[in-house]
């Protein structure tokens, strides 16, 4: 299949879309660069600005590491180089919204610029966020002329480093990052004009900017489409009720939708953001919690299947680790044992920040260990993880069935980006 680039997008509007893979894991990334090279798809990996930033981010690495790393994975996994890319997601000041604009905004200027300098060649800006004596939400003037300012520095970016200007994603209507923390009955896809006065707006600054040549490179606007998930529930794509707004897309054939939190959409509300325009499905916690079922299912047979290995040492240690640093969950699931269900089972799964903790790190391999080149029974895996059976009484390779289920995770948006009779890129 031929390598499908962020300039067919637009062109080939739903008939073909491209699944956008937020995170850092690396059996996460392993799963998305082998269905990627199995299905001949290209594979889009990004990092977010909290995750991966010229800091270090909370994952303590900078672009530059963080692409080093997916590129060794691909080339490990067989992936060819022009099948994979990369692109950075909320670009702007968010990490230094605590400080004054004029600070917040010199750091992300450094960020996006890092970030163009180590390849990554989908950039979305994103400077939508008040800073330190601002309003929470800026207005679209004040929007675009930050999301230009960051356009300028990418570009210049790429040049000092004699590399391809980047594409960009403009908008900013997303969901809650990660997911909302509350029960959700409604979430109302954003109103057409305010789609319309977004793209209007940013064309006009950026040509006032000389950055019409960056305006033409860009490639997608982020919208909500009316899709969200909680910590207990999940909110499904509904066609009818995003008419008005799909229709913006026959007014602008530069562009296509990015949307974002489409995790547990399902396959058939998957297909019908592709076929609707929504070229651009970001998914994340689905996969991470993929990777924990899977984690905690082998835990369970362990503590079952082996004398000595202990009652769910996994879970113990991550309960430990999340109770010890509470930061990443505790303002989003409350206290008490509500709050402990959560920390292991939300679906917006803020237990993936706490993989590379050493306690959590060292009760993974101590259970990989324990379980690799075992033949577990097949009433085991009945009980525990019935996806597997086929890998009943046989010798286990636990990474290998870690990475198969993040890749059934990832199956339905791989079938949703090809759409059934779809042609391919010329």
């Amino acid at each position: 299949m031929t390598a499908l680039a962020l300039t067919d997008l637009a062109r080939l509007r739903g008939q073909r879309g491209l699944t956008s893979v937020c995170s850092a894991h690396p059996l996460v990334l392993r799963a998305a660069l082998r269905l990627g090279r199995a299905t001949g798809e290209t594979v889009l990996i990004e990092a977010t600005c909290n995750q991966v930033n010229h800091r270090g981010g909370y994952t303590g690495m900078t672009p530059h590491d963080f692409a080093g790393l997916v590129r060794r994975l691909a080339a490990e996994e067989a992936l060819p180089a022009e099948r994979l890319l990369l692109g950075g997601d909320h670009l702007g000041p968010n990490p230094w919204r605590d400080r004054p604009a004029a600070e917040a905004m010199e750091e992300a200027e450094a960020m996006v610029a890092a970030y163009v300098a180590a390849g990554f060649g989908k950039i979305h800006l994103d400077a939508s966020m008040g800073c330190a004596g601002e309003p929470d939400a800026l207005d679209d003037e004040t929007t675009a002329a930050r999301a230009a300012r960051l356009a300028a520095a990418a570009e210049r970016s790429a040049a000092a480093a004699g590399l391809p200007a980047p594409h960009y994603v403009l908008g900013t209507e997303v969901p809650p990052p990660g997911g909302a923390d509350h029960l959700l009955d409604r979430v109302d896809p954003t109103a057409p004009e305010a789609a319309h006065r977004s793209i209007a707006v940013h064309r006009r600054v950026f040509a006032e900017a000389g950055l019409q040549a960056a305006f033409d490179r860009a490639i997608a606007l982020v919208v909500q489409p009316g899709v969200e998930f909680g910590n207990r529930n999940v909110i499904r794509y509904a066609p009818d009720r995003a008419q008005a707004l799909n229709a913006v897309l026959r007014a602008e054939p530069q562009f296509v939708f990015e949307a974002h939190s489409t995790d547990y959409q399902g396959p058939e509300a998957l297909a019908a953001l592709v076929r609707d325009g929504y070229a651009l499905l970001k998914v994340g916690p689905e996969v991470t919690f993929a990777l924990r079922e899977a984690l905690y299912a082998l835990d369970l047979i362990a503590s079952d299947l082996l004398p000595g290995y202990g009652a769910r040492p996994l879970l113990a240690a991550m309960e430990g680790a999340m109770l010890a640093a509470p930061g990443p969950w505790q303002r989003h699931y409350g206290t008490g044992a509500e709050a402990r269900l959560l920390r292991h089972y939300s679906l917006s799964d803020r237990i993936r920040y706490y993989w590379p903790a050493p306690q959590a790190q060292h009760a993974v391999d101590r259970l990989l260990a324990a379980l690799r080149g075992q033949r577990l029974p097949l009433p085991l895996l009945r009980q525990h993880l019935p996806a597997a059976l086929h890998l009943a009484d046989v010798p286990l390779d636990p990474e290998a069935l870690l990475i198969d289920r993040v890749m059934a995770a990832l199956r339905p948006y791989s079938a949703a980006c090809l759409q059934r009779g779809a042609p391919l890129p010329a």
